[in-house]
Formats: C-alpha cells, structure tokens, sequence
C-alpha cells in the first residue's frame, strides 16, 4: 500500500443529450451541437418551462438483461448502461482483475429515482397501499446505480454514492481518485446518473427560479451571457474507470489522461445561492492545482460549473480570478452545459469526460449559445466554436446545492 500511486482514465462510458456513448457525446461538443426541445418524458403543456435536455434513442437492452431492466429506474438503466460501455472502452475483461476485493464502484446520484417516487406514490394515493410495487425501495435509493454496476462486474471492494447535488459526481471521482492514489484499490468504476426530467423536479426547479423559462432552443441555455436566467435541465450518466498507474500499464490498457488533483471545500454560506466572495470555490480550484502539482500558468482548459444562471456565472469567473490570478486571461473556458443543459447529480462525471477528451484531442470544445457579452464575465469562454489547443492540465469545476464545490484536475499521460 503507498500514498503516492499515480491514478489514471483508462475507460469512459456515456449516456447523455448529445449521444448515448462518449465518442458520440464528445463528437457532439466538438460540433456545438445542442441537445433541447420539448419535453417528451410527461405532458408540460402546463408547465412555465417546456424545454429540457433528454437522452434520446436510449435502448437499456444493448448493455441490461431484460429481467433486469423492469428492477430499476430510469437513472440506474443509465448508470449500468454507462458503466458497461466504460468497463468495455477500458479493455477489462474477468481475467485480468486480479483481486476484486481490490475492484470498486463510487457512483452518484443527485437525486435518484424520481421516476420511480413519483409514479408509486401516485398509485399508492390512488389504488392503496396494497398496490405499490415491491421493488419500490431497491428501485428509488440513490445508491442503487453503485450497487446494481458492483453486481453486474463483481466490484467487491468500496461501494459508494456520495450525494452532494449538482457536485455529487465530482466527488464520486475525486474520492475515487485518492481510494487508488492511497493504496485502497487498484481499479474504481466512478461517475453519477440522474433521471429527473419528471413533473415534480422540473416544477419544483421552476418555483425556486432556477430554469429559464423560454421556448427557443437555441437560446435556453447561454451559460456567461448577460441574457442568461437560468438552467436546462438534463440527464444521463457518465461513467470513468480510474485505475492504478503500475496496474494499467501491466494489462497494456490504453490510457486517456492522467487524475492529478482533487479539491472540496463547502461556501458554509446559503442552501442555494453561492458565496458572492467565491473564496471557498476559488480555495477548491487551489487544492486540486496543490494536489496535481501545477502551476495557475500549466492550466489550459476549465470546464466551467457554467450553469446559466444569474449566480453562478459572476461567481464562478470571479473564483477562477482568484484560483488563477493573471493567468485566468490566458486560459481557456467553456461550459458544456451549454450543450446538454445540467444533469445535476451526473454532471461532474460528464464534464470529467469532456476534461479527458479534451486533453487526449487538445482541442476546447466551445460555450454555444454565448452571444451577448456580460461585463461581470469576462474571461475566454471559447465562444461560439471550439478551436485547438496543446492542454498540459484541465480543471473542472462543480458547485451543489447547500455549498459544495469539487474540482477535478487533469493531467496530459
């Protein structure tokens, strides 16, 4: 066991608004393609917001038994789906894990199954107690995405769903990240899912005026523009395999980039607003940068929180002054939210991926819909179109509900 293992991606999976696997998603950033329209998964023509970001063409039955997929909600189908096409891209197989007490799974969810709550109490008010179904509780807990991937690839070691909001896949991957770093696995599966595209959230989204209320598509998520008024709600799953450095290279497994830093700190401040000083989030962007070993002038790229809403967009470009100082001017920002709106609890694992696609390409995928400059915004957002650029190290950003922030930091392999 040693506390200075070198951790890296060898395998990614996604299932998300702009492609139900991480070469089609990661092709999908590169264009500034978006994934928006109408909201299909109920009838909202009640609804102040219509619009929202949902996976399409999205068929369980290429990676789930058919027995299996009636036993889960939505946002697990997405999670096992994910993982399978991660575990499948990394190239492991049963033969070359060597020790599964040593194989683990930290996958997140923000939320869990809402699918599931909300349809089986409905029919509990309506039909009576009698007429629930009996896999209810196994199908709503969050934690059920982590337990159903540990059971399909026989991950024997930690089993964990960190919840922590709209942070709580970035945490999955930075606690994933030090379970290796510190000698407690060799391989950990790790990312988040969420499904809550469903009446309840998006109307409770609404009422606390988070959501831009607007038809248009094309201008319903402009993360950094002045014209901006809330988030598009998303969905999906993304899913990394982190491995040991010495293990992966022993296999021969091809390795996307390098998990360098890993920063979390807590504003303390609000259960919803973010700390207008943005001292905390600026301090996680500074642990991650410590923890990698690299200077504010090695950073090339930030995959910004870049939710879109009022808040968050002054809040965050002020903590990447504050992170970087000078050499915020230089580097390169985008949010990708701007394409598959927030997943909430799967977002941080998302972004990850873009992160290491980003590195392995050198190439920044843009910040679409940006149009009307914001004088409070006013780094390089990469707007527009994506472009080239040599990336030694990535940042990306997270920020939940009641405080939390997690940053991530990439290294070039």
């Amino acid at each position: 066991m040693s506390g200075t293992n070198r951790v890296v991606v060898t395998g990614l999976g996604a299932v998300t608004p702009v492609g139900n696997d991480a070469k089609e998603y990661w092709a999908s950033l590169k264009a500034g393609r978006h994934g928006f329209g109408p909201i299909t998964h109920f009838d909202a023509s009640r609804y102040k917001v219509r619009i929202a970001g949902e996976v399409k063409n999205f068929d369980p039955a290429l990676h789930i038994e058919k027995k299996d997929i009636k036993r889960m909600d939505l946002f697990c189908q997405y999670a096992v789906s994910a993982a399978a096409m991660a575990y499948g891209d990394s190239g492991l197989n049963g033969g070359n894990i060597v020790d599964r007490l040593r194989f683990g799974v930290i996958i997140s969810a923000g939320i869990g199954g809402m699918k599931t709550i909300e349809e089986q109490t409905v029919r509990v008010m309506e039909k009576g107690p009698d007429r629930i179904n009996p896999l209810y509780i196994p199908m709503a807990i969050g934690n059920m995405g982590a337990g159903n991937v540990a059971i399909k690839f026989g991950a024997k070691g930690v089993c964990m769903d960190i919840v922590t909001a709209c942070s709580s896949s970035a945490n999955a991957v930075g606690e994933a990240f030090r379970y290796i770093k510190h000698g407690y696995m060799d391989i950990v599966m790790a990312g988040g899912a969420e499904a809550s595209i469903t009446p309840t959230t998006v109307a409770g989204f609404t009422a606390l005026t988070t959501l831009m209320v607007t038809d248009d598509a094309d201008r319903a998520s402009i993360p950094f523009d002045k014209d901006r008024g809330g988030f598009v709600v998303g969905e999906g799953a993304g899913i990394l395999v982190l491995e040991n450095l010495e293990h992966a290279l022993a296999r021969g497994a091809a390795i996307y980039c390098e998990v360098a830093g890993y920063g979390a700190t807590c504003d303390a401040y609000h259960m919803t607003a973010p700390d207008p000083n943005a001292a905390c989030a600026a301090e996680a962007m500074r642990q991650a940068m410590r923890e990698a070993g690299a200077a504010p002038d090695r950073i090339g790229y930030i995959n910004a929180h870049g939710t879109s809403t009022p808040l968050n967009d002054p809040t965050e470009t002020k903590a990447i002054k504050l992170a970087l100082g000078d050499s915020a001017r230089s580097v390169s920002i985008s949010s990708t939210k701007s394409m598959t709106g927030h997943t909430l609890g799967a977002a941080g694992a998302i972004e990850a991926i873009a992160c290491a696609m980003a590195i392995k390409d050198g190439f920044v995928p843009p910040t679409i819909g940006l149009q009307n400059e914001d004088p409070e915004c006013d780094l390089d957002y990469t707007k527009g179109a994506g472009r080239a650029r040599d990336i030694e190290y990535a940042l990306s950003n997270s920020n939940g509900f009641g405080g939390h922030n997690a940053v991530l930091c990439f290294k070039k392999y």
